[in-house]
């Protein structure tokens, strides 16, 4: 069995390294921004003037944002930014192109919501619960929104306005006796004569 890793070196047994010397020089673009006084930009990308795109022309600072998300998409990559303000200031930074949406992500709306729509309300939830049911009865719940007497032969009648029947998604109305626990489900617009 020979030994797996080898004590000495030997040149003739050395691989030949040139071909992995020649690896691929990876290019970062370098693009220069002057900002005169006024704030309007003259843009180069590898020393080359750039003509900026109809969307965003005439550049000036405000355009900053969106020509460089032009740029490194265009470019499919990372640039090189440097920015020479009208003082003589200099800031340089590497930027990167905006994260690409997965094919797997759900569509963007047609038609996005303005800034000025308010968000959807997340509804705030309560709990009631109580105990003496028959397990797995169905139970219902009722909101009451009016009380009304029974008549002098226990007859119990109430007068709703249309509006909140039309809130609740069951369309039920419940009489419900607190004395005597006596209970009625109607349903208005079924149980009509």
């Amino acid at each position: 069995m020979k030994p797996r890793y080898r004590r000495g070196s030997d040149a003739a047994d050395e691989p030949d390294n040139t071909a992995m010397t020649a690896q691929p020089i990876i290019h970062v673009p370098h693009v220069r921004v002057d900002v005169a006084p006024d704030g309007a930009l003259a843009v180069t990308v590898d020393g080359a003037p750039l003509t900026p795109p109809e969307a965003l022309s005439p550049l000036r600072r405000d355009t900053f944002g969106a020509l460089a998300d032009h740029l490194t998409t265009a470019l499919n990559g990372p640039i090189r930014v440097e920015v020479c303000e009208a003082d003589g200031s200099t800031f340089t930074d590497i930027l990167t192109p905006p994260r690409r949406r997965s094919r797997f992500a759900p569509p963007e709306p047609a038609f996005p919501q303005q800034a000025s729509a308010p968000a959807a309300a997340v509804p705030a939830l309560l709990e009631v619960s109580a105990d003496g049911f028959v397990p797995g009865e169905d139970v219902a719940l009722a909101v009451i929104v009016a009380h009304s007497d029974a008549g002098p032969t226990g007859h119990g009648r109430a007068l709703l306005q249309r509006h909140l029947l039309e809130l609740a998604p069951t369309r039920e109305v419940l009489l419900l006796g607190r004395i005597s626990g006596t209970l009625s489900v109607h349903h208005p617009d079924r149980d009509r004569p």
